[in-house]
């Protein structure tokens, strides 16, 4: 199975391409899909939009892991948040890829069996669990343990949201 994690952000989405053989995950790509504070948002959204059908094209993932919608006070910031997913969602439904949502706490609990875990701890773990060679960048971790997430949850027969 080939999972592909995404982290929305509008300004520094993160992605990761995890391959799970049996027990066996492995990272095949990681980055961040980057945009400049002062591009407007319909060119951010296109530009999310299309660099996720590439990773689409390019890995040909199985399903799609991307955190589940959070709360917060900022109104204006969440319904940027809101769009940012929208164009990554639309990408994986235009490729009929199955989606699943995640929220925070579970990730962090799969992947470092805390639910309150601090991003460097996150960082950690996905460099060990994937044995890469450095500490991944935030938001190319936090998708990567997106991936992970998914593939414990899909491994365990947890309960999870399909978009």
């Amino acid at each position: 199975m080939t999972i592909l994690g995404i982290d929305t952000s509008l300004r520094s989405t993160g992605y990761g391409v995890l391959s799970v053989e049996g027990s066996r995950l492995s990272a095949l790509d990681a980055g961040t899909i980057r945009n400049a504070p002062k591009l407007p948002l319909s060119a951010c959204l296109r530009n999310i939009h299309g660099r996720v059908v590439e990773l689409i094209a390019l890995h040909s993932p199985d399903v799609m892991s991307i955190e589940s919608v959070i709360y917060g006070k900022n109104a204006g910031t969440m319904l940027v948040l809101g769009e940012a997913r929208g164009a990554v969602i639309t990408a994986a439904a235009d490729a009929s890829l199955p989606i699943f949502e995640y929220e925070p706490r579970r990730v962090k609990m799969a992947v470092c069996g805390n639910g309150l875990a601090e991003k460097l701890q996150m960082q950690r773990m996905v460099k060990t669990l994937l044995a890469l060679p450095e500490l991944p960048q935030n938001d190319a971790a936090d998708a990567l343990a997106l991936a992970i997430a998914h593939a414990h949850s899909n491994s365990l027969l947890a309960t999870r949201s399909a978009i």
